[in-house]
């Protein structure tokens, strides 16, 4: 997307995407073998290289702490007991997913154990809307802003799924004009009162703005949603899972024909393509403050994007985003049950493919390139 996108949400178009894709396959490694650490360690290096100095892990929908906005809300009237289900629920939420499309503690550690790197999970409520992904982006700024890094270093940030849209909207944040900034934090008035969102706000309208470290992101497996602002990142790289079809251009796919095609993940990640615009639920019923901030965000966010139009868009079967570089990747059909494969949206975060992916970034963002 262009500089000021201000944002503009991404068009659907069965055309050639605006952006660059390159079409590779996946290999993955056993997990306690040799080459594993090997190929985390080769990594790690050119990461510290190039001055990244830290690496913050951005989960996707439903894994994260709050899908229901449940505890949201009970923590406005019993806290303490709304906190300590808060932890149960993550707890329980990692023994059940695992790294099936999930970031787990062990993931993060085998990643910083195997980079040298530091690495830090961020948690967001994970619910399916606008406003829960507009408040991560404002969170996660504000998770920045906290490390204190100097404007030289690089923050590298790895978004699954709807963390990879959560990005999208924190470029857009960190580049927008006050004007533009003034019409988001008005859609979310209802809402925006909380100290955090008080002090990005403050932050943005400041000239500390600047001093924040280069951000490289990379998603996985992202449905094709917001639009990005190249001045708000450094730089950007998409992973999908995917497996091309001779009826149709490498850069799209079609709906599955069957049942079976789904539980395998026969031409790659489904949720990847169905989590466009449109398939978004509503904030919890029993918060009218977020109704509200929902119904402005989407205005804004999701403009000149009708839902009634979702059916046709999903047959357009997007793949690539028009900004930045996305990976077509064959990492095979799937051979586990549906519920641990997730129609093909399980595979990025599952520990065998972690070299790979560690290694196709330090390759693709950093290879060749001196510390700044």
């Amino acid at each position: 997307m262009p500089k000021r996108n201000c944002f503009r949400h991404q068009s659907y178009s069965p055309d050639q995407p605006l952006g660059s894709w390159q079409s590779l396959h996946a290999k993955s490694l056993p997990v306690e073998g040799h080459e594993f650490d090997q190929f985390l360690h080769q990594a790690g290096v050119v990461f510290q290289e190039s001055g990244v100095a830290t690496i913050i892990l951005v989960h996707g929908t439903f894994t994260g702490d709050d899908p229901l906005g449940f505890y949201r809300i009970a923590s406005s009237v019993f806290p303490e007991l709304a906190e300590k289900a808060h932890g149960a629920h993550r707890q329980v939420s990692d023994s059940l997913l695992h790294d099936a499309g999930n970031y787990t503690t062990e993931f993060a550690e085998r990643l910083q154990i195997g980079t040298a790197m530091p690495v830090q999970l961020f948690r967001w409520s994970s619910e399916n809307h606008h406003l829960a992904r507009a408040d991560a982006a404002i969170c996660l700024i504000d998770r920045i802003i906290d490390l204190g890094l100097p404007a030289s270093s690089r923050v590298l940030l790895w978004g699954h799924s709807h963390g990879g849209n959560v990005l999208a909207l924190m470029t857009n944040l960190l580049a927008a004009d006050p004007l533009t900034q003034l019409r988001f934090f008005r859609a979310a008035r209802s809402v925006c009162q909380h100290p955090v969102w008080q002090r990005v706000r403050d932050f943005l309208r400041s000239s500390d703005r600047g001093q924040l470290p280069v951000l490289d992101l990379v998603t996985f497996g992202t449905p094709i949603r917001y639009g990005w602002d190249t001045d708000g990142y450094g730089k950007l790289l998409h992973f999908v899972h995917h497996r091309p079809q001779p009826s149709l251009p490498d850069y799209r796919t079609r709906l599955p024909h069957s049942v079976e095609e789904i539980t395998t993940a026969a031409y790659g990640d489904y949720i990847q393509q169905w989590g466009i615009a449109g398939t978004n639920l509503t904030p919890n019923v029993l918060s009218w403050p977020s109704w509200l901030a929902e119904f402005r965000l989407a205005k804004l966010l999701q403009r000149g994007v009708r839902r009634r139009d979702l059916w046709q868009r999903l047959k357009m079967g997007s793949r690539v985003a028009d900004e930045g570089l996305t990976l077509l990747v064959d990492y095979g059909t799937s051979e586990e049950p549906f519920p641990l494969n997730f129609a093909g949206h399980a595979v990025y975060t599952r520990l065998r493919w972690l070299p790979f992916h560690a290694q196709e970034i330090a390759n693709r963002f950093y290879a060749g390139a001196s510390r700044p």
